[in-house]
């Protein structure tokens, strides 16, 4: 008993000198921000490397960090998978990002229920269908089904493309206001001017009127006008508060997409658009 006594005396008086010590807490604190930072440049590596930096001096110029600190951290993130390490040549997303992120979109709500119909758009049109959400000036592809056609996109799950030149992109624009969509306009044109393989973007009063005319009817075109060569329709998802969630698009070579084939299969992107707004809790 004395012995128990005399051990909780003593630990009492052990946390009385650490209270002494650091009446504010603040060491607890100064660890819980020292992890936090390190968990977000480890984030950000992942991004690096995601977005094509793959060296260490490159990674760690990007992150300003030392060089051994973004040494340990690639290291770490190696240990956990989440990077591969192929000597002389950098690092690569490991298999633990493509896990999440196969997990992520199965649990997206949004992509489970949009599946089926853009499957049967595919099906019934014989080309690609791609399922977007805005981010920024940009679209990001979540899904995407391919055609019978034998002709295979470049897109891809995950992919970003400007808003402004997509049709997938104008059809999630339909749902700004007009301003935004001057700017996003002038981000495309910029965009233009940096890439020598981009096909020239509208001026901006032919380009309104098209936007305009194609939110009276709820459905867009692509000319070519991201791609040369890509032609698509597409439309905006709307969710239960009739906000545009997402865009649906079918796309194809132009040979296989004249301006009357366009014109036939609007209606039938807007009907899925609209089946899938239907689930996300829409009504007319």
């Amino acid at each position: 008993m004395r012995a128990n006594q005399g051990h909780e005396r003593g630990t009492m008086s052990a946390k009385a000198r650490s209270a002494q010590d650091d009446p504010a807490g603040t060491g607890a604190a100064v660890s819980s921000a020292a992890g936090t930072q390190t968990l977000l440049r480890g984030l950000k590596v992942l991004e690096c490397v995601a977005a094509g930096t793959q060296d260490v001096q490159g990674i760690a110029e990007r992150l300003g960090t030392p060089r051994s600190t973004t040494h340990r951290i690639l290291s770490s993130l190696v240990a956990a998978k989440y990077l591969h390490h192929l000597p002389h040549k950098g690092y690569l997303l490991g298999p633990m990002p493509i896990y999440l992120g196969h997990r992520a979109l199965e649990q997206r709500p949004l992509v489970a229920m949009a599946q089926p119909h853009c499957e049967a758009l595919s099906r019934q049109t014989g080309d690609t269908v791609h399922l977007g959400v805005m981010d920024g000036a940009e679209v990001v592809y979540l899904l995407k089904i391919s055609g019978t056609r034998g002709f295979e996109m470049r897109s891809r799950v995950g992919q970003r493309m400007p808003l402004a030149t997509t049709g997938i992109g104008k059809a999630l624009m339909l749902g700004l206001p007009e301003p935004r969509w001057r700017e996003l306009h002038e981000s495309a044109l910029a965009l233009n001017a940096r890439s020598r393989d981009r096909p020239p973007a509208l001026p901006w009063e032919p380009y309104a009127e098209r936007m305009r005319a194609y939110r009276a009817r709820g459905v867009v075109f692509d000319l070519e006008e991201n791609e040369v060569g890509i032609r698509c329709a597409g439309a905006p998802v709307h969710d239960r508060g009739g906000r545009v969630a997402a865009a649906i698009s079918v796309a194809s070579a132009a040979p296989f997409m004249p301006e009357e084939r366009l014109e036939e299969v609007a209606p039938l992107v807007r009907a899925t658009a609209d089946a899938v707004a239907r689930e996300l809790g829409w009504t007319e």
